[in-house]
């Protein structure tokens, strides 16, 4: 049969599974656009910005653990593209992303929006090639997709515009391979004995437990059970270690607790399981460390390692059990959950809302989030505060998801993520934790939302500022500058734009608006302005944290701006 090589791009992504494509049209994308208006069982999904399209494919394949498909037009449609796909190559999501170019006779002329997508990209990608004639059209975009699913990256396929229109002859029926059951990885025997060794000679352990354990649940409760260990989690690891897990003890590193960073600070041994944990202040660089992960040249890189497993965590952990001694002796493990239970109880106290004030705790507002969302809900959360008040106050219990730019660290990564949810999960909810200058940043998604009717609940943490860079610059002995925002009322803005909008500066008021937001059939946009002097206080506070706070507060009130220092006071003290 004779297809167009954008025939044969679009029924090679559909007998991958894709139902969707995310972008924005362009003439160098008409071929593909034209055939996917023609084919039955799959749309195209019209963002206003190509990295929010980026964003949104990310968010499906981190749900599904599929292909998800996002387009770029020829030149700034491919570099808007760019920071989105940076984000699920950071975040290991299997995504392509079908990059246009000029006319092929025209590469290298200086032509009308030229670029070299096929260089731009290489960096974020695991499959970055140019196809350049209509007889590599069927293999390459085989290639493609089975590098994104076998590597779980970004891959992505640069196409001329005039290439997608010409005829391929006798194209046979797409062939994937690599959709079927993947392999299983499990470390030498004689690694596993030596990490079992190890482990039974040592007496206070520590689980720390990332994204990897995702299909590892029990595996990591009996692990635990065995070696009396209590389990701190990684951000990325939240969802899946978190639930019904008696041993878990919460996360460590900026965001986390108390308690998690003492569990691992007093341990003499760390078993790191699926986890890529970079902040290595926050891991004891002397004890005796056995680190499990699929991908070996994660291996020791942020801290040192005694014995290293390449394998995959659940295989890994069923291998290890029976080698290892069940510890009788709880001490460790029942301080760990005493201290965290006193985390949980300090942190709880902090998300109150004070009837008739003017603002509110962004603690409060999460902690409403928390209590009312479904327990099968979506949360993605925008990097800076939202994802603090998420890590630390929305809990997770094997159904509910969340989604964030947690490797990357984009701002406005939120609302994107949740189109992509929202059209992967329709009859799940979904909310949006976005701060004011993540959701400004890609504002015009709005107008997405509305088009598709998506039923997406927004939540605007509104502290008129860029709230963690603050904090930054705090820590660091900087008087703020640059961070102010003079924001709308994001309601109002949100009601012009078609969505249904509300505004809360009562903490009295919340409850009742959280319960209308997720009530509401359509998109919502929920306006909750909140303290911008609010701290969030990390687990553990060095020497040079005291000193930049000492240093801020002396240029604050040099610089006659003492009532900052008032306003914190009254935020975080009197309460």
């Amino acid at each position: 049969m004779t297809k167009t090589v954008a025939e044969i791009i679009v029924d090679t992504i559909m007998a991958a599974g894709v139902t969707r494509v995310y972008g924005v049209v362009g003439d160098s994308l008409n071929g593909i656009t034209d055939v996917i208006r023609a084919r039955e069982g799959i749309e195209w999904i019209h963002v206003r910005n190509e990295e929010a399209g980026a964003f949104a494919a990310g968010a499906e394949a981190h749900l599904t653990n599929s292909l998800a498909v996002c387009a770029g037009s020829c030149g700034p449609g491919n570099t808007h593209l760019f920071n989105g796909l940076y984000d699920c190559h950071r975040s290991r999501v299997p995504v392509l992303a079908l990059a246009a170019q000029i006319p092929s006779i025209e590469i290298g002329t200086g032509y009308f929006q030229e670029t070299h997508p096929e260089t731009t990209f290489k960096e974020c990608s695991a499959y970055c090639e140019l196809l350049s004639q209509p007889s590599q059209a069927v293999r390459m975009t085989e290639a493609a997709i089975q590098t994104a699913l076998s590597q779980r990256g970004v891959a992505v396929l640069v196409v001329p515009g005039d290439v997608t229109h010409l005829d391929v002859p006798d194209v046979p029926a797409p062939r994937l391979p690599i959709l079927r059951n993947k392999a299983t990885l499990v470390p030498a025997t004689e690694d596993l004995r030596a990490a079992a060794d190890l482990l039974n000679t040592c007496e206070k352990i520590t689980i720390m437990a990332g994204a990897g354990c995702a299909e590892a649940h029990a595996e990591l409760l009996q692990v635990a059970e065995a070696l009396g260990a209590p389990i701190v989690h990684a951000l990325r690891g939240k969802e899946y270690v978190e639930p019904n897990n008696p041993y878990d003890v919460g996360m460590s590193g900026l965001l986390g607790f108390t308690s998690g960073y003492h569990a691992l600070m007093d341990a003499d041994s760390v078993l790191l399981l699926g986890t890529d944990f970079p902040y290595t202040q926050f891991l004891p660089q002397e004890a005796r460390n056995v680190q499990v992960d699929v991908r070996g040249e994660h291996i020791g890189r942020r801290v040192r390692v005694e014995v290293g497993l390449v394998g995959d965590v659940a295989a890994t952990i069923r291998a290890l059990l029976p080698l290892l001694n069940h510890k009788q002796d709880r001490t460790h493990l029942e301080k760990a959950l005493d201290n965290y239970q006193e985390a949980r109880k300090d942190l709880d106290e902090l998300a109150i809302g004070e009837p008739g004030d003017t603002s509110m705790h962004p603690q409060y507002v999460t902690r409403l989030l928390n209590e009312q969302a479904a327990e099968d809900a979506i949360f993605t959360c925008d990097v800076g505060t939202p994802t603090i008040w998420a890590a630390r106050y929305v809990r997770f219990n094997g159904q509910r998801r969340l989604i964030g730019s947690f490797n990357h660290g984009s701002m406005a990564n939120a609302m994107p993520q949740a189109i992509g949810a929202q059209l992967t999960h329709p009859g799940r909810q979904v909310i949006a934790m976005a701060g004011d200058g993540g959701l400004a940043m890609l504002l015009g998604e709005l107008l997405t939302i509305r088009q598709l009717k998506l039923p997406v609940k927004i939540v605007v943490y509104n502290n008129a500022s860029l709230g963690f860079v603050e904090l930054e610059m705090k820590a660091n002995g900087i008087l703020e500058y640059g961070t102010a925002l003079d924001n709308p009322n994001f309601a109002a803005l949100a009601e012009a734009a078609g969505l249904h909008g509300i505004r809360v500066t009562d903490p009295a008021e919340m409850p009742a608006a959280v319960a209308e937001m997720l009530a509401h059939p359509g998109p919502v946009l929920l306006d909750a302005v909140v303290k911008r002097t609010e701290l969030s206080m990390p687990p553990t506070i060095d020497a040079s944290q005291v000193k930049g706070f000492s240093i801020y507060a002396l240029k604050a009130l040099m610089s006659g701006r003492g009532g900052e220092l008032v306003d914190m006071a009254k935020t975080n003290l009197f309460r």
